[in-house]
């Protein structure tokens, strides 16, 4: 059974890879993950039953939607199931209590697409052998789509083996992790309140060989994710120019001071500004300006050092212009630390694994990843939570047009997921 699932994986991954939609856009992902688990004896629930919907972050242009709305109904799918996703409510939660005493066990995958256009060069497998994105502006660029094949699969097994298996399993198919967005309004919905046993992870991130494992990460990232609007006043360039008050001005020095901010002695911090605009024309005093940006700290203390140092910069930025500053927020993510037992328990459980060529204790992420509040409320409620990752070499990096996943490391992580649920069933052990 372990072959059929891992090729399962593998076909279902290049399936999805031709369909990216991003964050809380994706009404396709969710029909066709939807579609391969009601026959299985799992309980799904979708929409507004998954989410809490005001914890949602960075939601998509309410044209977004519906332009990803109207796409998905060509597509075929079908009118009842899309309004059920409206506004955005994308994501599936699958639930199967054995009605056996035993452990909760909760696994996590993330399903959201990337907005970058694919490469279509020669030497890019899914280009090469027929499964790049139909989506001309979205790709799954980061894996994601490996990571719900995988999650398909582990359902697979577990609804296979229900007569077996003890205590409850529940996962989730979580939108909008890029960016940070999806994960606490799920948290917020009470789905992880009585987990005993959290897993999640990632494909890539580390180029080793594929066939192999880390039973924990770190430096996984504390993130904030926001959106700044400068106001000024506009005013002719050349008639009156001290009758404007230029936004572009207070953004340019805010950009340059940003990257001024002092770095912490307790540990790694980032920030970037990752796109700005503004103004209307060479003669025009720009009366608006945007920036996005994003702070990351090792910890969330740290992040949270980054962010207020950056929002002291901006006010002072704006003032110095004598004009407003906005601040947005898109998305957040917490810093996160893996439960150090599932060192023992992935290397127990993958002993006489022969897909698993070796397996590491831990791999840095040097990311920031939203799953840090599924892991965060499993541990305060006394479960223990891991983020594992399963290296593969890339021919391009995370987030890149030409990025692309040795299909090995899927075959594996169906393989540890599977060996790791059976390990953690007390009756069978």
């Amino acid at each position: 059974m372990l072959q059929e699932l891992q090729q399962f994986a593998v076909d279902t991954r290049r399936k999805f890879h031709t369909v990216p939609e991003a964050g809380f856009t994706e009404f396709i992902t969710t029909f066709e993950i939807y579609q391969l688990l009601q026959n299985l004896s799992f309980h799904l629930y979708i929409g507004k039953e998954i989410m809490d919907s005001d914890e949602r972050m960075g939601l998509p242009k309410p044209e977004e939607i519906e332009a990803s709305k109207e796409r998905a109904l060509a597509y075929g799918v079908p009118e009842a199931f899309v309004e059920k996703l409206d506004g955005g409510h994308t994501g599936v939660v699958a639930v199967l209590d054995t009605g056996r005493k035993g452990p909760h066990i909760a696994l996590r995958y993330d399903i959201d697409g990337l907005p970058i256009i694919e490469s279509d060069e020669e030497g890019h497998a899914p280009f090469d052998e027929g499964f790049r994105s139909k989506h001309s502006q979205e790709m799954h660029a980061c894996g994601h789509d490996g990571h719900i094949s995988i999650g398909l699969a582990a359902a697979k097994y577990i609804d296979a083996n229900k007569e077996k298996l003890t205590g409850k399993f529940t996962i989730i198919f979580q939108p909008a992790e890029e960016g940070l967005r999806g994960a606490n309004s799920i948290v917020q919905k009470g789905w992880l309140d009585k987990v005993d046993y959290f897993m999640s992870g990632h494909l890539g991130i580390n180029a080793l060989q594929a066939g192999s494992v880390a039973a924990t990460a770190n430096q996984i990232l504390a993130s904030t994710k926001f959106d700044v609007t400068f106001k000024g006043k506009s005013a002719h360039a050349g008639v009156e120019p001290n009758e404007g008050k230029n936004a572009l001005n207070a953004a340019a020095t805010a950009l340059l001071q940003l990257n001024a901010i002092s770095r912490h002695r307790d540990g790694a911090t980032r920030i970037n500004v990752g796109h700005l605009s503004g103004g209307s024309g060479r003669n025009v005093i720009a009366d608006e300006a945007v920036m996005l940006v994003e702070t990351r700290g090792e910890t969330t203390e740290l992040n949270q050092y980054m962010y207020q140092e950056a929002e002291r910069i901006i006010q002072a930025s704006a003032a110095m212009y004598d004009i407003e500053s906005n601040i947005s927020f898109m998305g957040q993510g917490l810093g996160a630390v893996c439960d150090a037992a599932w060192i023992d328990i992935v290397k127990e459980a993958c002993q006489n694994n022969s897909d698993v060529k070796e397996v590491y204790d831990v791999l840095p992420l040097k990311a920031s990843e939203d799953v840090s509040y599924m892991m965060d409320h499993v541990q305060k409620n006394g479960g223990l939570a891991t983020y594992m990752i399963f290296p593969s070499p890339l021919p391009a990096g995370h987030h890149h047009p030409q990025f692309d996943i040795d299909e090995e490391a899927i075959r594996t992580a169906v393989s540890v997921y599977i060996d790791v649920i059976h390990y953690l069933q007390p009756t069978i052990n």
